[in-house]
């Protein structure tokens, strides 16, 4: 009886062994091929996501363009002489701008996103602060003190533009 056990023993050994051995190597085969499996899916949803994301900067971009002071006043032309109706005009069209591009935020970074959402709140707040001023009385006066407020600073929007153009030369 000892014989038969120790025989089973001595069998049971490195039939064990075997099995363990071979349990690792299909358990770490198995693992690879499922690493392998996802990074084959990311590639193809990157593949397919970059071209809505550089389309994403691409609308940002615009809408910074769009939003700058500068090119601002120049697009949008006083209805009235009136300063506060110009000046609601003005905000009005930047917050216009902005919700037509809002669903592009999901293609962006949140940082990227934040400092855009604080570009425009900079460039309302130039425009409302400006607009605080009793020396202004008319719709021109308004945009005549905001092109010269403009002369000496950079736009808000200029700081968004950079960090888009940053961003976008990590995704090469």
């Amino acid at each position: 009886m000892e014989d038969q056990l120790l025989n089973l023993i001595m069998f049971a050994i490195p039939s064990l062994i075997v099995g363990a051995i071979a349990f690792l190597f299909f358990r770490e085969h198995i693992q690879n091929e499922d690493n392998r499996r996802m990074f084959l899916i990311h590639k193809q949803l990157q593949k397919e996501s970059l071209p809505q994301r550089f389309q994403a900067y691409e609308r940002f971009t615009l809408f910074l363009e769009r939003i700058n002071p500068n090119k601002l006043l120049l697009r949008i032309a006083p209805v009235s002489s009136n300063k506060n109706d110009y000046e609601t005009l003005l905000i009005s069209s930047i917050e216009q701008e902005f919700e037509h591009n809002l669903s592009q935020q999901v293609y962006i970074s949140d940082s990227c996103w934040s400092i855009i959402n604080a570009s425009k709140s900079a460039t309302i707040q130039l425009i409302r602060k400006v607009g605080m001023s009793d020396k202004m009385d008319t719709a021109e006066k308004l945009r005549e003190a905001i092109l010269t407020e403009m002369m000496d600073k950079a736009a808000p929007s200029n700081a968004a533009l950079s960090y888009i153009k940053k961003e976008i030369s990590e995704l090469w």
